[in-house]
């Protein structure tokens, strides 16, 4: 019951964000500034009192690796077959991306930590590094590939280089790594910042989901719901489980990878050649579906 409790707190929050934008609360600039203080504050922080106080050996293990990659690679090859014959190239790189790309750090890692404990948070910080790492670079080059699109891949790696989320990680590894103590004020009051991740970022994914006005393709949005929140989580738990890796790890790995399509790609596509309201519906729809599949996940794995 208490899940089901704050499952459904979520599911608010991303109406509440959503209604703020459809009445003009929240506009664009203030959405951007809103963004801007869940990516660059509230997620940095919430990795850093997450990993501060651990070894990278600790948290990083070779089968972690081998499972994320074989799980992000095993859907996009999936999603390349599945949606292969889609006839307009816009809609088709669209479809291939938003079936792998996983919303980890505005959804999967808040949800995580107000949900599991701070050995699950941990690992779950180090499968938002790493698979991020790979999923960007990724979308860019499936995006840019089949749309025709150019790209400047020097812009594209600064850009990846100056994300916070990896610099956070990095940060708090190195720190946990070296053995450095850090100040209990310091620590407390990265604690008190990193609990508003969650509720700003669902705030700003509601802000940001948009459903266009043109007749949606059903049965494109309807597998890539099934391939997203589906297949991926199931792919990872049966990945993680040949594996035999911890329960730690087994959790992190399957929630984070069962979380809805990121709203990035939404961005990636409108950059790169995508079909824009196509990428905004399936966000969107991915987001409402992931509700009640993290509902089961969490339940099943915790």
């Amino acid at each position: 019951m208490e899940l089901l409790v704050r499952l459904v707190g979520l599911l608010a929050l991303l109406l509440v964000g959503t209604g703020l934008r459809r009445t003009g609360v929240l506009d664009d600039a203030r959405t951007d500034r809103l963004n801007a203080l869940a990516y660059y504050v509230a997620l940095p922080a919430l990795i850093l009192v997450s990993t501060y106080d651990r070894s990278i050996r600790d948290l990083l293990s070779t089968t972690l690796l081998a499972g994320l990659l074989a799980v992000l690679f095993g859907t996009a090859l999936l999603a390349w077959v599945v949606h292969r014959d889609r006839s307009s190239r816009a809609r088709r790189s669209v479809a291939v991306v938003q079936s792998y790309h996983s919303n980890l750090g505005y959804l999967g890692l808040p949800l995580v930590a107000a949900t599991f404990g701070p050995d699950v948070t941990a690992i779950a910080s180090v499968v938002l590094g790493v698979v991020s790492l790979v999923q960007l670079p990724m979308t860019i080059l499936v995006l840019s590939t089949i749309n025709g699109a150019d790209v400047s891949i020097p812009g594209q790696l600064g850009r990846l280089a100056r994300n916070p989320v990896l610099a956070s990680l990095i940060a708090g590894l190195a720190v946990g790594s070296i053995g450095v103590a850090v100040p209990t004020p310091v620590a407390a009051g990265l604690d008190v910042v990193g609990t508003l991740a969650l509720p700003l970022a669902l705030l700003c994914v509601g802000a940001s989901l948009q459903v266009g006005s043109r007749v949606p393709d059903l049965g494109a949005t309807g597998l890539i719901v099934v391939l997203k929140v589906g297949c991926m989580p199931a792919l990872a738990w049966g990945v993680f489980s040949v594996l035999a890796v911890d329960a730690a790890t087994f959790t992190a790995g399957v929630v984070m990878l069962g979380t809805p399509t990121a709203v990035s790609t939404y961005v990636f596509a409108s950059e790169l050649g995508g079909d824009r309201e196509f990428a905004s519906l399936n966000v969107f729809v991915t987001t409402l579906a992931s509700i009640g599949t993290l509902f089961a996940l969490v339940a099943l794995v915790g």
